[in-house]
């Protein structure tokens, strides 16, 4: 495709992006030996060869963040290895260095020993075998010897120096994001006392590794003894066993909660009437009747609440953002109970959470307690997940819903294929978006619902629903003409703009997601006969009430399908409105090369922009809402707008 489009820098020291774990993931797999390395070199060389070619390895997995994180302002603004600054690599080089640092080796005596076995038992694992990097062309116990002699933060410093071949003002704010309190000493150490640079510095390679036994005759010893351990833990287990089980494993122990003085009891929930929703004027999950196998069975019930009120270590407790974790603040409402897989699960509803309860059925394991925020729920939050096994989702669907098909949003003009549900309304296992692709990928489809309405309620009523990771789905809308009355995403423009955009929505993962809405806002001849362009921000609504806005600029070679995504041009760095009914404005630019090789910088603001303005590397302006002007490769302009009526100005998203 001959389009190029690039966004604009940011101004130094601006708010990154929050990074997403596919993303940090990527960025640690491109780069890992080259990480590894900096994590050796930073390690204190009195571990051993053996020992600091594990350590470093397991600090570099261990790098990898748990959810989205924002890696310090001015470190993501540092290049990284291939001279380019990446926030995804910034994020994962911080926490690389700041375990290097944080490490501490072996102390005396069993303070020392616990961490050292603790360390042993997380990945890699070698177990009978002595590594050490091969050696390389120059002297690397010189280099060794000559790092030993620095603090670990001058350490640092070196090998970011010399690794990265940053500058000193680099240097120090990597060192500040991992947390070092002096970086100007450290960096000032290392260039007085440490080893020259250079040559010397190309030393061995601690993913390029020979393997020797250990001492044969010490480990049939220590066999030995392991082996009698293992007996008299089996014995343990034994007696352990005849003395009986506590009858609530997973509840933890603890004084006298609601539970016990009888405010959270299994006979006091509440249970909605069968028909319920067929005469309210709330269609919320207030209206939703208990169902399942077991929403009678008290013991069930009882433990759910149990674990509820205060979840033992044997439970797995999450949260969507923004989500309290605590114990109701009134009498829960029962929406499910059932055995569904190899779990039995219990749903429930407080007025602002549904908390689902998952037991392993064999009562071994773990258990898993979820909360997500749900407050403003209305028709189209219609399926809450009860069960996901192996990339696979069962939802349990609301009363008022009908029929349920899936469909790929790769494939808008696909047909969609109908989902079994089972007389209590859950339905068949669904594929759950990108389960089927590598780490960070989108795969080669994306699996949706749509559900269509009750005619009970009235109406006809079709709308989409995208699993994104948590408890509730996401509902999926269009705008064509403003986003202040979004139309469902189930007709033929939606569907061919979600086709080139859906992909985005793997960044979205976690976030507690309530809507996500996609504005067709501009569309743009381009120079050159180069075909109209087509603009499109796309604003997501999470449950705590935060908005996230995300421009996508989409040339004519632009497709269906998972290689033919629209590319990101602008993203808001936190809360906004932008590209919502609460603010529908917007603005945004990009590069854009021509057949002919020319780049232009094209810009497109919402349809209420009478004129557009660049400056700051590029001096020029035009009226109407899109631009288009000649441009030299790699520009960067600072764009702004003008709104009708108001004159106020409008500037890029932030």
């Amino acid at each position: 495709m001959d389009s190029q489009p690039t966004t604009a820098a940011r101004p130094p020291h601006s708010a990154p992006a929050p990074v997403d774990a596919e993303d940090a993931e990527a960025a640690l797999v491109e780069n890992y030996p080259h990480l590894v390395r900096l994590a050796y070199l930073t390690l204190p060389a009195a571990l051993g060869r053996h020992r600091r070619v594990l350590t470093a390895h397991t600090l570099v997995q261990r790098a990898l963040p748990r959810g989205r994180r924002v890696a310090d302002p001015a470190a993501a603004q540092v290049p990284g290895p291939r001279g380019a600054a990446d926030a995804a690599y910034a994020l994962v080089r911080q926490e690389v260095v700041r375990g290097a640092l944080e490490f501490r080796g072996r102390a005396a005596g069993w303070r020392g020993r616990v961490p050292a076995v603790t360390n042993a038992l997380r990945p890699p694992y070698v177990w009978g075998l002595r590594l050490h990097p091969e050696a390389g062309d120059t002297d690397e116990p010189a280099l060794d010897r000559a790092l030993a002699a620095l603090a670990p933060a001058a350490r640092a410093a070196y090998a970011l120096g010399e690794l990265e071949e940053l500058a000193d003002r680099d240097v120090r704010r990597v060192l500040a994001a991992a947390g070092v309190a002096d970086p100007r000493s450290a960096v000032n150490e290392a260039a007085a006392e440490g080893p020259p640079p250079g040559p010397s510095f190309d030393g061995a390679d601690p993913c390029t590794v020979q393997a020797r036994p250990t001492d044969l005759l010490r480990r049939r010893q220590h066999v030995r003894v392991g082996l009698a351990a293992a007996a008299a833990v089996a014995v343990a287990a034994a007696l352990i066993g005849l003395l009986g089980d506590s009858p609530e494993p997973y509840a933890a122990a603890g004084s006298p909660g609601a539970y016990a003085q009888g405010y959270l009891a299994p006979g006091k929930l509440v249970r909605a009437g069968r028909t319920a929703w067929t005469d309210t004027s709330r269609m919320d999950f207030t209206a939703w009747p208990p169902r399942g196998g077991r929403a009678g069975d008290q013991e069930l019930l009882g433990r759910a609440l149990k674990v509820w009120e205060q979840p033992g270590s044997r439970v797995r407790v999450s949260a969507t953002l923004g989500t309290s974790r605590g114990g109701p603040a009134q009498e829960p409402q029962l929406l499910y109970a059932a055995d569904v897989d190899s779990a039995s699960v219990v749903v429930f509803y407080d007025g602002l959470r549904i908390v689902r309860y998952a037991e392993p059925r064999d009562g071994k394991g773990r258990a898993a307690l979820d909360f997500a925020r749900v407050d403003g729920a209305d028709i189209t939050t219609a399926a809450v997940v009860v069960s996901r096994t192996d990339g696979n989702t069962r939802f349990l669907t609301a009363p008022w819903v009908s029929s349920v098909t899936s469909h790929d949003l790769l494939k808008p003009d696909g047909a969609g294929q109908a989902l079994h549900r089972s007389a209590d309304g859950v339905s068949d296992p669904v594929r759950m978006p990108g389960a089927d692709a590598a780490a960070g990928a989108c795969g080669t489809s994306w699996p949706v619902l749509r559900f269509e309405a009750s005619s009970g309620l009235g109406e006809h009523r079709a709308f989409l629903l995208s699993d994104l990771g948590d408890v509730v789905p996401a509902h999926l809308t269009y705008s064509l003409s403003t986003p202040a009355a979004p139309l469902e995403a189930t007709g033929p423009k939606a569907l061919a703009s979600w086709a080139r955009t859906a992909c985005h929505l793997g960044s979205m993962r976690g976030e507690g997601v309530r809507s996500v809405n996609n504005w067709q806002y501009a569309t743009q001849a381009l120079p050159e006969s180069g075909g109209r362009a087509t603009w499109v921000c796309t604003h997501t609504d999470t449950w705590r009430g935060e908005g996230r806005a995300l421009v996508l600029f989409m040339p004519p070679g632009v497709t269906t399908g998972a290689a033919g995504q629209g590319t990101a041009v602008g993203q808001s760095s936190g809360d906004t409105g932008a590209c919502s009914g609460f603010v529908p404005h917007v603005l945004a630019g990009a590069l854009w090369k021509s057949t002919a090789g020319h780049w232009y910088m094209v810009a497109a603001g919402s349809a209420d922009v009478t004129r557009i303005s660049a400056t700051d590397g590029l001096q020029a302006s035009a009226k109407g809402s899109t631009m288009a002007v000649r441009a030299a490769q790699g520009t960067r302009a600072q764009l702004s707008a003008v709104l009708r009526g108001s004159g106020a100005t409008l500037t890029t998203l932030h």
